[in-house]
């Protein structure tokens, strides 16, 4: 077993050193996501967690302090995962435009295969209000650096705030809500495809 140490934000367990450590660490966080999809925060358990992961329960304390702890990891790291894989579709430069389309494919796509994203994600407004407000505030921020990319390229029209960008993230939540937890009706290429008409006369050069 490895020797953890805590990471320096204190916000994600402890960091394994090993290869070993990690892969049982992304067990764990592979269980939790599925522990508290299905049960929520309060009902799930960390035995349920060591269970589903085929880990001691022992294992899991080398790793978190509490149950607590761990949805808060995994909140993390849920996010980081999101923005990952939107990082991953968008790979070389792409036209503005293009990058919102592919952008909110992957998303939706992400959501497709793990729908239990959206219920952790809800839950830790009142479990972990900080994680939840940092998920939001770093997703906008994103769209805002890509906006602003937009601009100087000259897409996308002049004076896009902070508030554009969160009008964007909105509306793609949303649509992950509808076409990814609620039902899968459309395809994520046609949803991205619909919402990317939207933006090009929202905020494309030359609209008022």
């Amino acid at each position: 077993m490895s020797t953890p140490e805590t990471p320096a934000d204190g916000a994600s367990g402890k960091t394994p050193r090993t290869e070993r450590g990690r892969r049982t660490l992304r067990k764990l966080l592979d269980a939790a996501a599925i522990e508290f999809g299905e049960k929520g925060f309060h009902e799930a358990s960390v035995t349920g967690i060591t269970g589903r992961a085929g880990t001691a329960l022992g294992t899991f304390y080398t790793y978190f302090d509490s149950k607590d702890e761990l949805f808060r990891a995994l909140v993390n790291d849920l996010s980081d995962r999101v923005r990952t894989t939107v990082g991953q579709a968008l790979g070389p430069p792409l036209a503005p435009f293009d990058t919102e389309e592919v952008a909110l494919t992957a998303f939706l796509r992400f959501a497709r295969e793990h729908k239990e994203v959206y219920r952790i994600i809800d839950e830790a407004e009142f479990v972990d209000p900080g994680s939840y407000r940092n998920h939001y505030e770093s997703t906008a921020a994103r769209i805002l650096d890509r906006l602003k990319r937009g601009e100087d390229s000259g897409a996308f029209r002049g004076g896009l705030e902070e508030a554009h960008a969160w009008a964007i993230m909105g509306m793609n939540v949303f649509l992950g809500l509808r076409y990814s937890i609620w039902s899968e009706d459309d395809s994520a290429e046609e949803v991205a495809a619909i919402a990317r008409t939207f933006l090009e006369r929202g905020i494309g050069k030359g609209v008022a």
